[in-house]
């Protein structure tokens, strides 16, 4: 009976040995959802918004839907004001001045499209066990201010990651021991 488990386990290890074990580390993607697979996409997008001209309709067929779009955040002229207090009125843009004195007649819209992918990489058992874990990151991340006073766009505004390249390497001396450490080390009155 111990010598058939013990076969087994010799045959199951062999087979992650051939497979590869870093086929076997964790890795995912977060996409928001946007008609633009490249950040050059959305940055071009952004780029054919006019500034006087552009209405929401024209905004929606540019791929800026302000009532579908996932990640979408819609601010008043209150956040606005709020986001430019520092900046005496007269040295803010035009569209921006217009806003805060349309009140209400003001929205703006901020899109962040995009499409990250991580995979763990690196020695399967070390991140198995706990003991190192590298964790690379790749992809796009775009950021879009749209301001709205009566129906047109007034101000526009873009930021953004066009190539995100990044690898995070965390080492934990204890390996799976680490985390029952933490625990203690928070339990401690200080």
């Amino acid at each position: 009976m111990r010598l058939d488990l013990l076969l087994r386990l010799i045959i199951l290890t062999a087979l992650l040995l051939q497979v590869g074990c870093a086929a076997l580390l964790p890795r995912g993607k977060v996409i928001a959802e946007s008609p633009w697979p490249r950040y050059t996409d959305a940055r071009d997008a952004f780029d054919a918004i006019v500034v006087g001209k552009t209405t929401t309709e024209d905004l929606k067929v540019l791929g800026f839907d302000i009532v579908s779009s996932p990640n979408l955040k819609v601010l008043n002229y209150l956040d606005i004001a709020a986001t430019v207090q520092a900046i005496p009125i007269q040295e803010l843009d035009p569209g921006l001045q217009a806003c805060l004195r349309a009140r209400s007649d003001c929205h703006a819209y901020v899109f962040e499209p995009r499409r990250t992918y991580t995979k763990r990489v690196g020695n399967f058992w070390l991140d198995i066990l706990n003991f190192r874990r590298k964790t690379h990151e790749t992809g796009w991340r775009f950021r879009a201010l749209v301001v709205f006073v009566n129906h047109h766009v007034a101000y526009k505004l873009s930021s953004g990651e066009p190539k995100v390249d990044q690898l995070q390497d965390n080492v934990n001396p204890l390996g799976p021991f680490q985390a029952p450490a933490d625990m203690i080390v928070r339990a401690l009155p200080i």
